[in-house]
């Protein structure tokens, strides 16, 4: 007759263990994150040329985490457009490729109701697009190929709605260390130019979204922002012409915004 109260508190004792095995909404998530999003871009260097279009991408993110609520990070990013360029004349579905690696660390500091986790990093980008022809005007393009190396800084916070449901706002500077723009001028074929390296030595940018969370999903709204001076000069004409006609990777701003869903194995 005590075999049925027996079973019923051994169910209710392996309920209360799962139970206290979930993870806290509040706090970093271990495992992996895959989505996918969509944007709005715009590249424009003043009074020189302008490039602009909608990408889709795909993001994912592999996160470990610890007792301490210290956290590690892997994010990983690709966003491919076909873009509108305005400048030296115009042109339409100009191959625009973005890919993204970063590794972040930080720390869980979690409330009854609200969380903070700050975190610092390491950041990589790199763009390719492809100008190759003539535009409306009969210009040439060429390919380029931007490399940044960046330092994240930022913080996450989140705040329990209720029924499950995460509010999450995040804010993060992004410190720019070094640059790198390879020109292929050689694609013109005017005759002289040659490809050129430049140095970018200054820059800033940021980022901010504001997701929700439940469960394994996550979705919200982001945008992104890149602030990067004039380089170095180079010369951009062969050393057999005798002179040195120099080149300049110009001061530019890029702004980015766009929605994103995930999902959490």
């Amino acid at each position: 007759m005590r075999r049925i109260p027996d079973i019923a508190a051994v169910l209710l004792a392996a309920s209360s263990a799962a139970i206290a095995q979930q993870p806290d909404p509040l706090a970093t998530r271990a495992g992996l994150e895959v989505g996918a999003q969509v944007a709005h871009y715009e590249y424009l260097e003043p009074d020189i040329a302008k490039l602009s279009g909608n990408r889709l991408g795909v993001v994912g993110t592999g996160t470990l985490t610890g007792d301490s609520g210290i956290f590690g990070k892997i994010d990983l990013r690709e966003s491919y457009g076909r873009l509108d360029y305005q400048g030296s004349g115009s042109k339409t579905g100009v191959p625009d490729l973005i890919l993204e690696a970063r590794a972040l660390v930080g720390l869980d500091w979690v409330g009854a109701s609200v969380s903070l986790s700050p975190y610092l990093g390491l950041g990589y980008r790199y763009l390719f697009d492809d100008l190759r022809g003539n535009s409306s005007t009969g210009a040439a393009g060429y390919r380029r190929y931007s490399n940044y190396l960046y330092a994240p800084v930022g913080f996450t916070t989140r705040f329990r709605l209720g029924d499950g449901w995460v509010l999450a706002p995040a804010l993060e500077a992004d410190v720019f260390l070094l640059g790198k723009q390879i020109s292929k001028l050689s694609d013109t074929g005017i005759a002289g130019l040659i490809d050129a390296t430049n140095t970018q030595h200054s820059g800033r940018g940021h980022r901010v979204a504001l997701m929700m969370e439940k469960d394994r999903w996550v979705f919200g709204a982001w945008t992104h922002y890149w602030h990067i001076q004039a380089s170095d000069t180079q010369c951009v004409t062969a050393p057999a012409s005798g002179v040195c006609q120099k080149g300049v990777e110009p001061e530019n701003y890029t702004r980015e915004s766009g929605v994103e869903l995930r999902y959490r194995f």
